[in-house]
């Protein structure tokens, strides 16, 4: 937060955003994408959140749209234009712009057919957006029929679980500074916790309760938190972290990957797991047990013969098909 306050971190990468191109964006966007998609993901959650103006917000989505009609990877995309507060704005002025333009600007575009956007999300945390502001932001959305996936509980305790499970949200995600109420509440309203173990190791956090989390039965996913500050493309090494770090057995880092990020997602009824009926999303590894995905430690995608999605296969012997 020191290099966030000091005009680092996000707002260093919102400069650059900004003035990048949009085919610049795409192609960056594409690349890493097919990274992981290498590594084995067929789902992933896309953000906005580096413009914080409508301009480049609208920019960002723009990409993450064409993302999901070019390539085979699955992709779930979220507005978070309440990533930061803009430089010159209040945290009041800049929830005030995100509910009365922002968003139905982008119900706008989304019924023209120009984007689409699948959940909302806010930065929740001192110093960024209090819990007012944020409860107004995730309500707006909630109320355009965006589903509510947002960060919370990351370095301070907000009380952002508790404010997930009353409105619903499908996920909350980070959760380092979770409270016993929280960890109850999200249980009661099967609201995701979406650990980010990559988080918790490069900045040097307490890891979350993953083990309580589970006791206490809240639905446990696995993100990778890819961005700037976490450059992690594999959840094979997410799962490596989770296992380690945050004491989950390999069954319990695996379902969290699969399973239960889809329904993070709002998506377990097609993706997640191999059954009758759903998408036809898995990998084929080189390896006499799954185990061993998890269990090596780094170049974990060299275990990866075939990415297969909706039946087809996307990755062979270490070559993207068709790109």
């Amino acid at each position: 937060m020191d290099i966030h306050q000091a005009g680092g971190g996000i707002h260093f990468t919102v400069e650059h955003t900004r003035s990048a191109l949009e085919d610049e964006l795409f192609s960056s966007f594409r690349h890493r994408l097919l990274r992981m998609l290498r590594a084995g993901s067929t789902l992933v959650e896309c953000k906005s959140g580096y413009g914080l103006n409508l301009e480049t917000e609208v920019k960002m989505l723009r990409v993450i749209e064409r993302a999901r009609r070019e390539l085979d990877i699955g992709i779930s995309s979220t507005y978070c234009g309440a990533h930061s507060v803009p430089k010159g704005k209040s945290a009041i002025e800049a929830t005030d712009d995100i509910v009365s333009i922002h968003l139905p600007k982008l119900k706008q575009l989304e019924l023209n057919g120009e984007i689409h956007i699948d959940n909302i999300d806010v930065f929740c945390e001192k110093g960024v957006f209090d819990l007012p502001s944020t409860r107004r932001i995730l309500q707006a959305g909630k109320d355009l029929g965006l589903q509510i996936n947002f960060h919370g509980d990351e370095l301070h305790p907000m009380k952002s679980a508790e404010l997930g499970a009353e409105l619903g949200a499908q996920a909350v995600s980070h959760l380092e500074e979770i409270s016993d109420e929280g960890i109850a509440a999200m249980a009661q309203a099967k609201c995701a916790a979406v650990l980010l173990p990559t988080t918790a190791y490069i900045l040097r956090l307490k890891q979350p309760q993953a083990r309580k989390m589970l006791k206490e039965g809240v639905i446990v996913a696995l993100g990778s938190d890819f961005n700037p500050n976490a450059y992690c493309c594999s959840m094979l090494m997410v799962m490596h972290l989770a296992c380690v770090n945050m004491k989950m057995s390999m069954k319990e880092a695996l379902a969290a990957a699969t399973i239960n990020a889809a329904y993070a997602l709002g998506k377990s009824h097609m993706h997640g797991s191999i059954e009758t009926g759903k998408q036809g999303d898995l990998i084929i590894i080189n390896s006499p047990r799954w185990e061993h995905l998890i269990y090596q430690f780094g170049g974990h995608q060299e275990l990866i013969d075939y990415v297969i999605v909706k039946g087809k296969v996307v990755y062979k012997n270490d070559s993207v098909l068709g790109y």
